[in-house]
């Protein structure tokens, strides 16, 4: 039996005596626990978002290595996590690192999400990667795949799926009060980054601190640009995923979550201010076309999702005298809309208002959550699997990046997701993919 086995198997035993799992509205207990009942993190991306995934790990385990592309942002986070060794190349942390690591975040630029985290899973590790969950729709399956094969625990970090509010919600909505459920508006302030811009000219050196070609990964090389490199790059097409993959995974969460809303029939978008395979648009409006579902013994309407970007926004009238804000979601059933003004879904009103004045919430369904990370480490010591572990964040992913092949085919496109192509346009089913350098693939 290898070291990391006997690891793992220890620390899924010992975890029924050190915490109750979280089931049925039941939160974490927290117990004492023995020095090997500590699970070793090792952070990929530490600046930003990775940040806090960082200190999350290192407060829930042992922090045992930390990776950047960026030294400074690398020697910041090793002031902090001084036991942590220190690595710019997730590749060589991970071989070099072996069964002293048990699992991993990754909280890279989008394009290096799957790589990092496929190559992580195929070594057992567990894996908690920000979202989206990957650049493209077929790394979005492989991720699913690979977790499953290797039987690792996962979660991606879209944090709104734990708070309560949000687990309320769909369960209001599966509760069947908004009747057939037939219209789902999504809008959202992004893009916040440049966006509508050219390739610029090369000849900017790299600075010392940033090794580029790490940064590059999978996609292909180009060279250094501060409009790439530390925020910009998610308005360009190699490296981020535009306005869907910043937020979509927040704001599509709980009514793809209460509906079953995967694998839609069609999308189609307009769009404004895109650069031809370069940088993503100013502004979008995408349709998305679900059929007729079923869930357990119900079965669910056909329903038109609509996403809003770039100013862009939905009919006024919809929120029935209620203000919209910058971002925020509308479904429109048979029997009334449900109305949320928080990126996360936690918040939500019940439209008209006066019909709904003496709603009784529906009998809990769904377990309240300990917390985001905190699920993935139940997860990880024997408890139930994450609520956005990769199983349904992928399909999540999924959903959402079909959107931005629609942009970028510029037609509509009818989608069969058994045979995972485009049927009505071939020549788009090079969107779902990508070519990788050499040492990068997955």
């Amino acid at each position: 039996m290898s070291q990391r086995t006997t690891r793992r198997e220890f620390i899924k035993q010992s975890s029924a005596l050190g915490a109750a799992f979280w089931v049925g509205g039941q939160s974490l207990v927290a117990a004492e626990k023995s020095p090997m009942e500590k699970i070793n993190f090792a952070a990929i991306g530490v600046g930003g978002k990775g940040s806090s995934d960082t200190a999350s790990a290192a407060s829930s385990g042992n922090l045992v290595a930390i990776c950047d592309i960026d030294d400074k942002r690398l020697l910041k986070s090793a002031a902090r996590y001084r036991k942590a060794q220190k690595f710019n190349d997730y590749r060589e942390m991970l071989e070099e690192m072996g069964d002293k690591i048990d699992a991993v975040t990754v909280s890279t630029p989008d394009h290096s999400h799957a790589p990092a985290s496929v190559m992580a899973m195929k070594k057992g590790k567990h894996c908690f990667t920000q979202k989206p969950l990957t650049w493209s729709v077929h790394e979005a399956r492989v991720m699913r795949e690979t977790a499953n094969k290797h039987n690792v625990q996962t979660q991606m970090g879209n944090q709104g799926t734990a708070k309560d509010g949000f687990r309320e919600a769909v369960e209001v909505i599966r509760s069947g009060v908004l009747g057939n459920v037939r219209e789902a508006h999504v809008w959202t302030n992004r893009p916040v980054w440049g966006k509508g811009v050219e390739r610029p000219p090369e000849g900017e050196p790299a600075p010392k601190h940033i090794h580029w070609d790490l940064f590059l990964g999978p996609a292909p090389y180009r060279e250094f640009s501060t409009l790439y490199h530390p925020f910009e790059w998610r308005g360009w097409l190699d490296f981020g995923t535009g306005a869907l993959g910043d937020m979509a995974c927040h704001t599509m969460n709980m009514h793809v979550m209460a509906l079953d809303l995967y694998d839609p029939i069609s999308i189609v978008a307009e769009s404004e201010g895109m650069i031809e395979n370069e940088t993503y648009p100013k502004s979008t409006k995408i349709t998305y076309q679900f059929p007729e579902r079923t869930q357990g013994d119900k079965t669910l309407c056909p329903l038109k999702l609509t996403w809003y970007d770039g100013g862009n926004l939905p009919p006024e009238e919809l929120l029935m005298g209620e203000k919209m804000k910058p971002s925020g979601v509308v479904l429109i059933g048979d029997e009334g809309n449900l109305y949320t003004p928080d990126d996360y879904g936690a918040e939500y009103v019940l439209l008209p208002r006066d019909k709904f004045s003496d709603f009784k919430k529906p009998e809990q369904s769904l377990p309240r959550s300990p917390g985001h990370f905190e699920e993935f480490v139940v997860a990880i010591k024997g408890g139930e699997p994450a609520m956005s572990n990769f199983n349904y964040a992928s399909r999540l992913t999924e959903t959402t990046l079909l959107g931005n092949c629609a942009i970028r085919a510029g037609k509509k496109l009818d989608w069969d997701a058994k045979k995972m192509e485009f049927t009505n346009a071939p020549e788009a089913n090079k969107f779902l993919s990508r070519d990788y350098r050499d040492g990068w693939s997955l």
